[in-house]
């Protein structure tokens, strides 16, 4: 009895993460679609990092890598444009946030989105205009909450977190780009 009330509720379990996998990847490629048009096409890449880039990016940045791996979207719009989605997760204060950064080839930041929000409070990362002043920044860039960030009021931890980890995909991108 316990056993088949087990198995069922590992099923029920395994089922919501699926859903939950499927929402994140529709949302991220709505997003690129939106972006470079519906006509664009994208390759998704489970992108291994090697355990020396993550160390040389976890060092300069301060904040560790979710998985030892990101998800890369490589794109051609429908202009013929191409550009790189990096998909990741950082912690909130309890729960994880996913979000997506797009870079063009130079590998600077054409727009960053939150794509999942778990947190009952600190959603403010998500607006478009708190998002929006990462907007052409580098790897060379400065990502300073306070100075070149703006905070948001009940948000610090999400923002300090969202603002790493933007900058540890923009330092990623910037080494690996020329080797996608």
């Amino acid at each position: 009895m316990y056993l088949k009330i087990f198995v069922c509720l590992l099923f029920i379990g395994l089922l919501g993460e699926v859903f939950a996998g499927n929402e994140i990847r529709e949302k991220s490629e709505k997003i690129i679609h939106s972006r470079f048009g519906e006509s664009s096409t994208f390759e998704l890449i489970k992108y291994q990092i090697s355990d020396e880039i993550k160390s040389q990016i976890e060092n300069k940045c301060g904040q560790r890598f979710f998985k030892n791996f990101v998800y890369l979207y490589k794109i051609k719009g429908s202009e013929g444009e191409k550009a790189f989605a990096l998909l990741d997760n950082v912690y909130g204060k309890s729960m994880p946030i996913t979000f997506m950064v797009i870079f063009n080839t130079d590998g600077k930041i054409l727009t960053s989105e939150i794509i999942k929000y778990r947190e009952p409070y600190g959603g403010g990362v998500a607006s478009s205009e708190w998002n929006s002043q990462f907007i052409d920044k580098d790897a060379g860039s400065s990502f300073e909450v306070g100075k070149n960030i703006d905070s948001i009021s009940g948000a610090t931890i999400s923002v300090r977190s969202v603002t790493k980890g933007i900058n540890k995909l923009a330092l990623l991108i910037d080494l690996i780009k020329e080797k996608i």
